[in-house]
């Protein structure tokens, strides 16, 4: 059984250090990718952390599902890919592919989903899965994404997470052309959707408490800004935005943005609050509101991102560090010290 380089936590209180991990020999769906560029999530932080109680953290942990890398070799049924080409990998890593979330090409939905760290290995190679912060991984073929030729692979590595997470819902609504979008929130994944809502042509307008982040918001595609500790501002458009994409994961008032939808609005929510959100009834009745929330994509989704990314010059707005820095990024970002993204290098492994 192969081994590679990784860096993983032994414990919820230590820092990500350099360890050998195995990895399995390639099956015949397999493909075995040596891993160029991973991002980094917040949620690498809570799970490295063991902050999610309904998901429990197996050490040692390898976290990583951003993960862009080029194809070393492909078992022998393999049809997608050939060896040397680059190729994307995000969240998930296999599933049962039968149930009916997956006939769907909803594959991020379906029980027997198998996360690309921390799941169950039904391989038997680990007690779980073992992420991208490592020198490579072996994947079935069907959970591998073919990267458009023109992107900065650096900027691609997050959108297998922070692009597919905002670029879903915004499609799944519709036709924004022309409609008012509200993104609430400006970081890591709010940067892309104000790239998307702006890529599909709708005005877009990004609901900050920053004044700060204005001019970054409008060189991100923004058309206008709101400062949302100014009442004024708010009222003035309130009734008025046709979709919102909450993107905050801290405390906060999603009343507030109720509010500004038109009729038959909808507040879709990809940031993940740690405690429940109150919502008012009547914030829903009077509008015919609606308030929805949405995970990740599938795999087809997730490849039509990718096509859309290559099409139109989309990728995330990186920091590039050597994975050595990866405990000091974790820092930076329960500081939202990152614009936008951490993407790791990650020939950085060679250096000890």
């Amino acid at each position: 059984m192969p081994n590679a380089k990784a860096y993983s936590a032994s414990t919820a209180s230590s820092p990500l250090a350099l360890s050998t991990i195995p990895r399995r020999e390639p099956t015949d769906r397999d493909v075995e990718i040596d891993i160029l560029y991973c991002g980094v999530c917040h949620s690498d932080l809570h799970q490295v952390r063991n902050e999610w109680s309904a998901v429990p953290t197996t050490y040692p942990c390898v976290p990583g599902h951003e993960i862009v890398g080029r194809v070393t070799k492909i078992g022998s049924a393999v049809t997608k890919h050939r060896v040397g080409e680059i190729v994307g990998v995000g969240c998930l890593v296999d599933s049962d592919q039968k149930c009916p979330s997956c006939a769907a090409n909803l594959e991020q939905f379906c029980p027997h989903a198998i996360f690309t760290y921390n799941s169950p290995d039904k391989h038997g190679t680990a007690p779980v899965t073992y992420g991208g912060y490592s020198s490579s991984i072996v994947v079935d073929e069907h959970f591998t994404l073919k990267v458009p030729a023109n992107l900065a692979l650096a900027g691609v590595a997050p959108l297998l997470c922070a692009g597919i997470t905002t670029y879903s819902p915004i499609r799944r609504w519709g036709n924004v052309k022309g409609k008012k979008i509200g993104v609430v929130g400006l970081g890591g994944l709010g940067h892309m959707g104000v790239k998307f809502a702006h890529a599909f042509g709708a005005h877009t307008v990004v609901l900050t408490t920053s004044a700060s982040k204005k001019d970054d918001a409008l060189r991100l595609g923004a058309d206008e800004v709101i400062l949302t500790r100014d009442a004024n501002e708010m009222q003035k458009h309130a009734g008025s935005f046709d979709f919102m994409l909450d993107t905050v994961s801290a405390d906060h008032d999603i009343n507030t943005y109720l509010n500004l939808l038109r009729i038959d609005g909808t507040l879709t929510l990809v940031g993940a609050p740690e405690k429940p959100l109150p919502v008012s009834a009547f914030g829903l009745l009077f509008g015919r509101k609606r308030l929805a929330g949405s995970l990740i994509g599938g795999l087809a989704e997730t490849q039509e991102m990718l096509d859309f990314c290559g099409a139109n010059q989309i990728v995330s707005d990186v920091e590039v560090i050597a994975i050595q820095q990866v405990n000091e990024a974790y820092e930076r970002l329960l500081k939202s010290d990152v614009k936008y993204r951490f993407s790791i290098d990650m020939a950085t492994l060679n250096n000890g």
